[in-house]
């Protein structure tokens, strides 16, 4: 079992800037996948940006150019920088480990940290 726990939300203006950082109570490095979901009021969980064992990242379209996921391994952390935040970025922010298509498949979701960006 690992814990995930999601700090760095707030209220932001336009325009501006968030770190987000996730803080896992296990090796990072065991899951395939450690990434950043986002759920805006009536919609849908959806992938932000994730990043692999690798170090491989993706991001959605929405926001490349825009977010910059990271990790510590070290640290067993695993952060995403947003920047020119925009009203449509306002969601709770998740984070995820995932194992991939390892056996048995472990995924684990952190509390979720509320992001508000309004004028």
């Amino acid at each position: 079992q690992v814990q995930l726990e999601e700090s760095g939300g707030g209220l932001v203006q336009p325009g501006g800037s968030l770190r987000l950082s996730c803080a896992a109570s296990g090796s990072i490095f065991s899951f395939n996948f450690m990434g950043w979901y986002r759920q805006a009021p009536g919609k849908g969980r959806e992938l932000v940006a994730r990043i692999t064992r690798s170090g491989s990242t993706n991001y959605a379209d929405s926001v490349k150019g825009r977010f910059t996921v990271s990790r510590d391994i070290a640290k067993n952390t695993v952060s995403l920088q947003m920047n020119s935040l925009k009203l449509e970025d306002t969601a709770v922010y998740y984070c995820n480990a995932d194992s991939g298509a390892e056996y048995p498949h472990r995924n684990y979701w952190g509390q979720g940290t509320q992001v508000t960006v309004s004028s």
